[in-house]
């Protein structure tokens, strides 16, 4: 395998229809899904020449650490619907690799687990619902288990329509059905691993799976969603967490400027993979425009639609500071295993990045900055002034 897309292709072969399709899938009609690809192919880089680049530094700084890369593991839910292991493996993988692992709320494996095994790579996402005290456990929990770095994600509070997850009737535990049986039994490596490993759970929330009826995605998604996140919550959370908070999942320049001015350490510019709303503009359309509103010196990452270390090149010139995958991993996993996988992204990812860099005439990280952009005239692309 040497793409993300190999990956990918893989991972459909070897996945049943309804787990491929949760990991694939977007919103309503996924164009949004299709935009974030798009966006990136049509983004061209301009190599400058004659510089010296033998050598390349790919580590950079993100928020007072040193990582050697510079992107991360996105949060992910439900990782090891891919294969059994996943968020460990990934967990693990990133830290020998010395970059941040994302974990998710919605992650089946627990915020202690994948603390004790990557205490100092390991960000925390969450989710806030309707309970208030839930929440408040769940950010005692990773403080308690030493994790300092918190993404707190706004652009998920309601729930999505999921049209693929929907047809497949996507629920945990899994509803018996012919059509799933069959399924099933034409991936039998698939199925023989979960089988062994056990359905994936949503770790975090075992207690509330105690119920026997079988819990849908969207269901867990809807509880999720009962409480308001407006400007106050925002500003409750940054007095409440004392340390690093990351604010995910924000496309509007006047919005950045606002979450920046409450003492926000970073902003991740994302559309959340194109998974909560069909009608929305990619994330690296948007992150010139952010970028701008927020000046130079203020840390933006981005997500969404990044395939490849050619994207990552293009998302850095194009104003990030740092970036993070999530699909590119599960495809990985799904198609090799999760510890085998985990290491196969890793691998395609900085030696693509590398090779960008390279062809770029670009040393290290610094040097990938907006003069490399092709700048093309084009009606579609919003001005930075455009949200002002």
């Amino acid at each position: 395998m040497h793409s993300i897309a190999q990956l990918r292709l893989r991972a459909k072969a070897r996945l049943p229809r309804l787990a491929f399709d949760f990991i694939d899938g977007g919103a309503g009609s996924e164009e949004s899904l299709r935009r974030n690809q798009s966006a990136f192919e049509n983004l061209a880089l301009v190599p400058r020449v004659l510089r010296p680049c033998r050598e390349r530094d790919l580590s950079t700084r993100l928020l007072g650490r040193h990582y050697a890369m510079p992107f991360g593991v996105s949060p992910m839910g439900l990782c090891n619907l891919a294969w059994p292991g996943t968020d460990r493996a990934l967990a693990a993988a990133a830290a020998g690799a010395n970059i941040p692992y994302g974990l998710s709320t919605m992650a089946s494996t627990s915020i202690e687990d994948i603390a004790r095994l990557a205490p100092e790579h390991t960000w925390f996402q969450i989710y806030l619902g309707g309970d208030a005290a839930t929440a408040d456990q769940l950010l005692h929990r990773a403080e308690a288990a030493g994790l300092r770095t918190l993404v707190l994600t706004v652009d998920a509070n309601f729930p999505a329509r999921r049209l693929r997850d929907r047809a497949n009737g996507f629920a945990l535990p899994l509803r018996p059905s012919p059509a799933l049986l069959a399924d099933l039994l034409s991936h039998p490596s698939w199925s023989w691993a979960i089988w062994r490993a056990g359905v994936p759970t949503f770790e975090n929330f075992r207690a509330a799976q105690a119920q026997q009826e079988p819990i849908a995605i969207g269901a867990m998604l809807q509880s999720l969603a009962q409480a308001q996140i407006d400007w106050g919550v925002l500003e409750q959370i940054r007095q409440r967490w004392r340390h690093t908070l990351i604010v995910k999942g924000v496309m509007h320049p006047q919005d950045a400027v606002r979450i920046a001015a409450l003492g926000v350490d970073g902003i991740v510019v994302s559309n959340h993979g194109g998974r909560q709303l069909a009608a929305v503009p990619s994330a690296i359309e948007m992150l010139p425009a952010v970028r701008q509103a927020v000046g130079p010196h203020f840390s933006l990452l981005l997500d969404s639609g990044v395939r490849s270390g050619d994207d990552i090149a293009r998302a850095l010139a194009a104003g990030a500071n740092f970036v993070l995958l999530g699909r590119s991993f599960l495809y990985a996993t799904a198609a090799l295993g999760a510890q085998r996988g985990a290491e196969a992204a890793l691998d395609i990812l900085r030696g693509e990045l590398d090779t960008a860099m390279a062809q770029l005439g670009a040393s290290c990280i610094a040097d990938l900055q907006p003069e490399l952009i092709f700048q093309a005239a084009s009606a579609s692309q919003p001005s930075p002034g455009a949200f002002s």
